[in-house]
């Protein structure tokens, strides 16, 4: 394929998706990534895109949320293996909320095996991924459906969260910085993703190596209330978005690591600690960096649990 055609189609990629990442791109284009870097650099410097770690997005520094179609063929390895990772953090007879995206239906799928589990939702894609879960009970949230990602928002749904209290939330988004936390481009989406937060002890935010940087219209989690980050390895050549994670574990984020399959075993064995998280803004006492694996898990024998390793405060 000749430069012009595979820059074409690159940004017809990028058009669509709002956002999309080096490995994908390369993927489809089917050459290296080396070389799709070159293509963005070039459609970049007549200013069709812009660069953001390890992937480009639409011009303009805020992207556009994609729709359903668009986000379920996007990084699917990598959603898979973050999905693995997170399903290690549930225990048998907990009650969660789980919210909207690919990224937790992923989590859903994997949930369907925990006995006596209790999951709230605001997405059709989480209750259908958990309908015929014997052991499962799923509480679906009120509200208006909002059919480009599948979920339930507006007021009913708030209300509906109202007195809730749960272990924890896991939530996905359109962004991740240590700046400002997770973000999504949809006002209603961040309103009801922001009630699943208020009814939460813990926040776990579902978030693959694309969104580590970007920066969306609506902040829904500020950093300061995300307690865990669960993500895939970001491409070695890319220090951006191995800074952005040091900064989210420099405000206490607990930071899991997963791997997208290769030598190393299949999707979401692999792991890779991410060291030296400092104090948490508002934080006291230990910070704990947490990597999970396969070994053993609340779920069963033969799942990992993972070890901990406690970091005190700088």
């Amino acid at each position: 394929m000749f430069a012009a055609e595979r820059r074409q189609l690159i940004l017809e990629m990028v058009r669509a998706n709002g956002a999309v990442s080096l490995r994908e791109l390369a993927r489809v284009v089917q050459t290296s990534e080396v070389t799709v870097r070159r293509d963005v650099r070039a459609l970049e410097a007549e200013g069709l895109l812009d660069r953001r770690h390890g992937g480009a997005v639409l011009p303009g520094g805020f992207t556009r949320e994609s729709g359903f179609p668009q986000k379920s063929h996007l990084a699917t390895a990598e959603k898979t293996a973050i999905a693995d990772l997170a399903a290690n953090l549930v225990e048998e007879g907990e009650a969660i909320v789980v919210g909207a995206g690919t990224t937790t239906q992923e989590l859903a799928r994997r949930l369907a095996r925990v006995p006596g589990l209790t999951v709230v939702t605001n997405s059709l894609l989480v209750a259908q991924a958990l309908a015929h879960a014997n052991r499962v009970e799923v509480v679906m949230t009120g509200g208006t459906l909002r059919g480009s990602n599948y979920a339930l928002v507006g007021s009913g749904a708030e209300q509906s969260l109202q007195g809730l209290r749960v272990s924890r939330a896991f939530l996905s988004g359109s962004g991740l910085t240590a700046e400002r936390g997770l973000s999504t481009s949809n006002m209603l989406s961040a309103s009801v993703d922001r009630a699943l937060v208020q009814a939460a002890a813990e926040v776990v935010v579902l978030a693959d190596h694309t969104k580590l940087g970007t920066d969306t219209m609506f902040q829904t989690v500020p950093t300061d209330l995300i307690t865990r980050l669960v993500t895939d390895e970001p491409a070695g050549h890319d220090d951006r978005a191995g800074t952005e994670l040091q900064a989210l574990a420099d405000q206490g984020v607990q930071i899991a690591v997963a791997g997208a399959g290769g030598e190393g075993g299949p999707a979401g064995r692999q792991r890779r600690d991410v060291p030296l998280p400092g104090p948490r803004r508002q934080g006291a006492g230990l910070r704990t960096a947490v990597a999970l694996g396969a070994a053993e898990s609340p779920q069963g024998a033969g799942a990992e649990r993972g070890r901990v390793a406690d970091l005190r405060r700088r």
